[in-house]
């Protein structure tokens, strides 16, 4: 949890520095910070996020069901690349909006409230659990379920609010 959440605070850091680094570019009447942070803007959306959720809850699901070797290396050559990747993109996500909050652009924080940032919040909260969850069987087959569904309503279902 602690190399997470430190994970998380040096990448959203480094992005909003490197926005910060943009908007000041613009400042000075250079194009390339608009540029730079046209491209740190469009990197993640939020809806890249439901796609990443049904693979990462594919690679537990199997985690979950496999004998141990195999089940070892779906956790490492699997869930856990994808639950950095939705780290960092998280992480990108909030020091973009953080830097436009500083930067004077008082809707920023605004971008931070879509409902789909449940799902990187999911994958991250998923992946510091799965290792509890093999340890007992009857937890381990109740993840199995509760994994396949979330990759089945992920892919799926629409989530139409």
């Amino acid at each position: 949890m602690n190399r997470t959440a430190s994970a998380f605070l040096l990448i959203a850091a480094l992005a909003g520095l490197m926005m910060a680094l943009g908007f000041g570019l613009q400042m000075k009447g250079y194009a390339v910070g608009q540029l730079g942070n046209g491209r740190l803007a469009s990197l993640a959306s939020s809806a890249a996020f439901m796609p990443l959720a049904a693979i990462y809850a594919l690679t537990a699901a199997l985690v979950m069901i496999l004998p141990l070797r195999a089940a070892g290396f779906i956790h490492s050559h699997g869930s856990t690349p994808v639950h950095s990747t939705a780290l960092v993109l998280l992480a990108t996500i909030f020091g973009v909006q953080g830097a436009r909050f500083g930067f004077g652009s008082s809707n920023a924080l605004e971008g931070l409230l879509d409902w789909q940032f449940a799902f990187a919040v999911g994958i991250i909260a998923a992946h510091l659990a799965v290792e509890k969850l093999r340890r007992n069987a009857l937890l381990r087959s109740l993840a199995f379920v509760g994994f396949t569904a979330a990759m089945l309503a992920c892919l799926y279902w629409t989530f139409r609010l």
